[in-house]
């Protein structure tokens, strides 16, 4: 019989925790949140939200929450070489032909995860700095002097993250040499641009892509390309749109359309990790890009947190606290082959789409059959898989 008293400490208010704290308070737990900004907040950017995340948004009450903010990305989505060549279609239904595939502004999915939880349990300027079990109770330190006790934390702090350490050796991310520049223009700006799918547009050793957010009222943009400079990795440095501008030169117009009308942009570094070969120690577990920071080539790092969310709640409300540690074992188990298998899979599409081929026409075909995996990739269920596990300990 589950504890419903069971106490969980969420450490970090981005997407994987806030999502995390309202699945588990919508499976019966308590929650505290502990974020170390002052208020919680995203930078101005897209994010691609895939049905594998979609019908968890659902299962916690957030559907129309994702209606109304998100923009559909629909069947006309499209692979184009750098001149403007079509390619292929982009995938946007899982096996089953369900179609629930949005842009999104990260500022707008933060703000409609934390308005689902109460007000009281979000504890913003706490910083993690230290980590401690005692018997059947965990503790975590903060920067400001608190200090906090609860049967689990869940470690949501990011690729850089306070709290791996005490899971894991220290290990030092990887630099994949390549800058994205990303930004977002007024729809009433581009008044002839299609709303209502995602683009791609693979060159030489680069790539951009656009798609719609905010319910279809601004043009989400990205442009990945190459650098020997190692930069801090951050959602906010500052870019130089003309910087921009020069390296798509010459691409299809359709780019220099979007581009034009940029204003600003900032910079984001791209890294991730090694698969870890755990995630877990005692009552701390890991969740989101503390866990498995990828590229965003699949774009399936917020969708793979909400998983992780989906999949620690499930477990966790089917056990007492004197099951916590194997709880938790079990949810390390469900996730990380299938998330490692994502991350594999996101540096692989890296390459493919900034053609790290000698023939073209490979990469072409390998865009094109890349719709069987995003089928399969969309149709997973983390919960039918989680309630196995939970099962399974009794």
């Amino acid at each position: 019989m589950a504890d419903s008293k069971l106490h969980i400490a969420v450490v970090g208010g981005g997407i994987g925790g806030l999502f995390a704290a309202n699945a588990l308070i919508a499976n019966g737990l308590r929650v505290s949140v502990y974020e170390q900004a002052p208020a919680l907040g995203e930078v101005g950017a897209g994010v691609y939200i895939t049905p594998n995340a979609v019908r968890q948004l659902e299962r916690v009450g957030l559907g129309p929450a994702v209606e109304k903010w998100g923009a559909r990305v629909g069947p006309h989505s499209h692979y184009f070489r750098h001149d403007g060549t079509p390619i292929a279609p982009v995938q946007v239904t899982d096996l089953h032909g369900w179609n629930a595939v949005y842009g999104m502004h990260r500022a707008d999915l933060v703000d409609f995860l934390a308005a689902n939880l109460p007000k009281e349990i979000i504890h913003c300027g706490h910083r993690a700095v230290g980590f401690e079990q005692r018997g059947d109770k965990a503790v975590i330190k903060f920067a400001n002097g608190d200090t906090a006790e609860a049967d689990v934390v869940v470690a949501a702090d990011g690729i850089h993250s306070e709290l791996r350490p005490f899971v894991f050796p220290p290990s030092k991310p990887v630099f994949h040499g390549t800058i994205s520049y990303r930004g977002l223009v007024p729809r009433e700006r581009l008044p002839d641009w299609p709303m209502d799918r995602w683009q791609m547009w693979a060159g030489p050793s680069k790539h951009f892509l656009v798609f719609p957010v905010r319910h279809g009222t601004m043009v989400n943009y990205v442009g990945f390309v190459p650098t020997d400079e190692e930069m801090k990795e951050s959602w906010s440095a500052p870019g130089n749109p003309d910087v921009l501008r020069a390296e798509f030169q010459g691409w299809d117009p359709r780019i220099g359309q979007v581009l034009a009308q940029v204003d600003k942009c900032f910079r984001w570094a791209l890294y991730d990790r090694e698969p870890l070969p755990t995630w877990t120690k005692g009552r701390l577990t890991l969740l989101g890009d503390s866990a498995h920071p990828m590229l965003p080539h699949l774009g399936q790092g917020a969708n793979q947190s909400i998983e992780d969310g989906m999949a620690l709640a499930t477990i966790l409300s089917k056990v007492d606290n004197a099951a916590v540690p194997a709880a938790l074992l079990a949810y390390e188990r469900l996730r990380r082959e299938r998330v490692a298998d994502v991350q594999r899979g996101a540096r692989q599409n890296g390459l493919r789409v900034d053609s790290a081929y000698a023939d073209l026409k490979q990469r072409d075909a390998e865009l094109a059959a890349h719709a069987d995996f995003r089928k399969h990739l969309y149709a997973y269920d983390v919960v039918k898989t989680a309630e196995i596990e939970a099962k399974a300990l009794g």
